[in-house]
């Protein structure tokens, strides 16, 4: 499901458990359920399901006020509709409706997986407005991991990026892809988000792009194919 472009391998997961995909005309709930390529049909709502014939890299600088959902039943702006490509496309993680930056799209489900799942510990970068200063402290907290909600919340690094009479920005970089951590991390320490933006996932970055705009992007050829595992060493280069 992944590699034929639907979703990442998270949400494939989820719509197969749902009931929607059928293999050789017989329901299958079980994501680990194994096909042989070119021999089993895999369908998705009755459809079938056919391996791209390309993959697409897209980076999008998302404006505030866009969803980073393929749409939306209250008919809010989403961000896919940005990119006029008629290909497939899913976005490569999200960005909340009031943040702005990178986001990526792709019909690389491997691709995808490499951004998200935590083992690869991809770095993501952001340039945040909070309200106040952080204390050393606070600092020292944000980098030790807080708990919120029973889970541990904790940036990478955090450094002052702009200062200004009341409050100041911040460069922070994480390796975890918990929904809305940052603004998660920042109230606890009373310090709320005002103004938050991503500037660079990996070695993908928002130069020259302005709110609205995208570009596309290759990732660097990898000597090892991804079903060994070996994700890690699949870099990322910009054109």
């Amino acid at each position: 499901m992944a590699r034929a472009g639907i979703s990442s391998r998270r949400k494939s997961a989820e719509i197969i458990s749902s009931g929607r995909v059928q293999v050789n005309g017989v329901i299958i709930d079980s994501p680990s359920y194994l096909i042989t390529a070119g021999v089993d049909v895999v369908a998705l709502d009755r459809t079938a399901v056919k391996l791209p014939s390309h993959y697409t890299y897209i980076a999008l600088y998302k404006p505030v006020g866009y969803l980073s959902d393929l749409s939306d039943p209250r008919g809010r702006k989403v961000a896919r509709h940005l990119i006029s490509l008629e290909t497939p496309l899913f976005p490569v993680g999200r960005l909340d409706y009031n943040s702005e930056g990178l986001l990526l799209f792709t019909n690389d489900g491997d691709f995808a997986n490499f951004i998200m799942h935590p083992r690869y510990e991809t770095e993501k970068e952001y340039i945040v407005k909070l309200s106040g200063k952080l204390t050393t402290e606070d600092r020292n907290r944000m980098l030790a991991g807080i708990p919120i909600n029973g889970d541990l919340y904790r940036v990478l690094s955090v450094a002052i990026f702009k200062e200004a009479s009341a409050n100041a920005w911040y460069r922070i970089v994480v390796t975890e892809g918990k929904n809305r951590m940052i603004r998660k991390l920042a109230d606890a320490l009373e310090h709320p988000v005002l103004r938050l933006k991503r500037i660079r996932i990996n070695g993908i970055t928002l130069t020259g792009l302005r709110p609205g705009q995208h570009r596309h992007f290759l990732p660097k050829p990898r000597k090892e194919p991804i079903e060994k595992h070996n994700l890690e060493h699949r870099g990322i280069r910009e054109t």
